[in-house]
C-alpha cells in the first residue's frame, strides 16, 4: 500500500511540475533555460550591450520591447517589431531557430525576410549561445499583445523577397572569428564594436542603396538629422587625440574632456553603454583606438597646422566672431574651453570638426539636453537659437567654430543651415 502510494505521489508530483514547467522545459529542450538565472542574467546584459530597447521600445508607453518606435530610413520609416513573449503579436511562438535566424541571418518567422533596419548584418558575428541567451531573458519579461505593422515603406521598397538581393550584394553572414594576433582584449571589444553594439550601422558611410561602404568603415554618416560621428583614431575627425580611458569615460557617462553626448548617441549611452562593464567599455575604446583613419587624410594630418579644407570667406568669420562673442563665449569661453563637466569645449574637438555639420547645425537651431548620469547628474543645457538667428547668421559663426583654436573643417553655408532648419520643422525634432 505504502509503495502504491508512493508511486501516486511521484506522478502527482511530475503532473504538478509539468504543468508548472513545461514551457521552461520545452525550452531548455530547444537549447535556451529560462529557469537558469546565469543566462537569463547574461542574456539581460547582452539585450543592453545590444541596446534592444532602443528602437523595440516605444518611449513613453510602458512596455518594455513591446515595439511600434518609427524606425527612420533613407528610404522611408518602418515601426519596430514587438518582441516581447506575447505568442500572437510578438516572438513566443518562435522557435529558437527562427530567433536565431533573425538575429544573425535577416530571416524570421517561417522565413520571412527582414528589412535591414535590424542590424542581422552586424548581429551575425555574435556566437549562437550569446543569441540563445538573449532569447531567454526575453522569455522572461512580461508578454505585451501589440500588433506592429512594422512595412511602412512605399511600393515597391516593401517587397520583402528584393531583399534576397540586397542580401547578396551586401550581407557577410558568419560569426565573429578571433584575431590571434591581437589581445583578449581587443578581440572582444571588435566582437562588441563589430556585433552586438552594431556601432557601423550609424557611425559607417552608405552607398545609394544602404549598404555599408566597407572601405570607410566607421568614418562617419549623417542620419535623423545628426551626424554620427567619426570614430576612428583620425587625430583631427576622429578619436586620435583621445586615450582608451577618454573613450571608455564619455560612453559610461556621456561627457569627457572633449565632448558631451546629445541626441541619438545621448541615448544608445542611457540606454546601453552606461549600464556595461568597465571592462566591456575599456576593451571597445581599444578596439577603436586601433581602427585607422582616413588614409586620404593621413598625409594631411602629419603636416603640423595644414588644413585640409579651403580656408573660409574671412567676412563669414568676422561675422562669426562677433556672434559667438555676444550669444556663446559666455559659456563655451572666448577661447572655446569650454567649463569642464558643465560646458563643453568647442576647440580640438572631433565632433566640431566632422566633414558634415548637420550635429552643429541641429544643436544651434534646436538646443539640446545633455545626458545625466550618476557619473555625471548635471547635463550640460543648450538654448535654441532658431528664434535669434538667421540662417546666414548660423552659418557664419558655425564657420567661425569650425575653423578657430585649431579647429580645421569646411565653411557652413546658409543654404546648409536653411535644409537644417526645414528638416528639422517638418520631422518636429
Amino acid at each position: 500500500m505504502r509503495d502504491a502510494q508512493t508511486v501516486w505521489y511521484r506522478i502527482s508530483l511530475t503532473l504538478v511540475l509539468y504543468a508548472a514547467l513545461g514551457p521552461a522545459k520545452a525550452a531548455c529542450a530547444a537549447g535556451i533555460d529560462d529557469q537558469s538565472f546565469d543566462q537569463v542574467e547574461r542574456g539581460r546584459y547582452l539585450n543592453i550591450a545590444g541596446n534592444c530597447a532602443g528602437c523595440h521600445t516605444l518611449p513613453g508607453s510602458g512596455h518594455e520591447l513591446a515595439g511600434g518606435r518609427i524606425l527612420e530610413t533613407p528610404f522611408g520609416s518602418l515601426l519596430s517589431p514587438n518582441i516581447t513573449p506575447d505568442p500572437v503579436t510578438g516572438i513566443g511562438a518562435w522557435t529558437d531557430d527562427e530567433f536565431v535566424n533573425a538575429m544573425t541571418k535577416g530571416t524570421g518567422r517561417n522565413g520571412t525576410h527582414l528589412f535591414p533596419a535590424m542590424p542581422y548584418t552586424y548581429y551575425t558575428k555574435i556566437s549562437r549561445d550569446d543569441a540563445l541567451a538573449i532569447r531567454a531573458y526575453l522569455n522572461t519579461l512580461p508578454p505585451v499583445h501589440n500588433e506592429v505593422r512594422p512595412d511602412q515603406l512605399p511600393f515597391p521598397l516593401n517587397v520583402r523577397e528584393n531583399l534576397v538581393a540586397w542580401d547578396r550584394l551586401f550581407f557577410r553572414p558568419g560569426e565573429f572569428q578571433p584575431d590571434t594576433s591581437k589581445s583578449a582584449e581587443w578581440n572582444r571589444g571588435a566582437y562588441l564594436t563589430e556585433g552586438l553594439e552594431h556601432c557601423g550601422l550609424c557611425h559607417t558611410p552608405k552607398n545609394e542603396l544602404g549598404g555599408d561602404e566597407q572601405s570607410r568603415a566607421l568614418q562617419g554618416y549623417a542620419l535623423q538629422g545628426w551626424f554620427a560621428a567619426d570614430l576612428t583614431n583620425d587625430p583631427r575627425r576622429g578619436l586620435g587625440s583621445w586615450s582608451v580611458d577618454d573613450i571608455a569615460t564619455y560612453l559610461k557617462s556621456g561627457s569627457n574632456k572633449f565632448a558631451s553626448a546629445t541626441g541619438l548617441m545621448a541615448e544608445v549611452i542611457g540606454d546601453s553603454t552606461s549600464k556595461m562593464t568597465d571592462a566591456d567599455l575599456h576593451a571597445i575604446a581599444a578596439y577603436l583606438k586601433d581602427r585607422p583613419g582616413d588614409p586620404a587624410n593621413a598625409a594631411q594630418n602629419r603636416t603640423a597646422g595644414s588644413a585640409p579644407p579651403p580656408a573660409p570667406p574671412s567676412s563669414a568669420m568676422k561675422i562669426g566672431q562677433q556672434i559667438y562673442a555676444d550669444e556663446c563665449a559666455g559659456c563655451h569661453k572666448a577661447d572655446g574651453k569650454g567649463s569642464a563637466g558643465l560646458f563643453p569645449a568647442l576647440a580640438g574637438v572631433p565632433l566640431v570638426q566632422q566633414s558634415d555639420p548637420a550635429s552643429l547645425l541641429h544643436v544651434v537651431l534646436r538646443g539640446t539636453m545633455g545626458l545625466a548620469t550618476p557619473q555625471a547628474p548635471t547635463a550640460a543645457a543648450m538654448p535654441a537659437f532658431a528664434w535669434v538667428l538667421n540662417d546666414d547668421q548660423v552659418a557664419a559663426v558655425l564657420t567661425y567654430i569650425r575653423n578657430s583654436w585649431g579647429n580645421r573643417a569646411p565653411a557652413v553655408a546658409a543654404g546648409d543651415a536653411s535644409k537644417a532648419r526645414s528638416a528639422l520643422t517638418e520631422r518636429n525634432d
